[in-house]
């Protein structure tokens, strides 16, 4: 299990976001993983960055699945 530090914020690489609805989706999905304290999702890169306490990646990546989206670490 590979976990993020407050000072090292996860970032993703998400592909298919392109509008609201997905920033809402994925947002929304990743604010309930444990220890996550803020989501940045940038539609124009297809990143998502998490910040947080202790976030487990895997977990981060099972929501944005959980959302509809494929994401790998960037």
């Amino acid at each position: 299990m590979q976990t993020h530090s407050e000072t090292t914020p996860l970032t993703l690489a998400v592909e298919g976001m392109t509008c609201d609805h997905c920033r809402v989706a994925i947002t929304d999905e990743v604010s309930r993983v444990s220890g996550v304290e803020s989501v940045e999702v940038d539609l124009d890169a297809k990143r998502v960055r998490v910040g947080g306490t202790d976030v487990d990646e895997s977990a981060v990546i099972d929501a944005v699945d959980e959302a509809g989206y494929d994401a790998v670490a960037a």
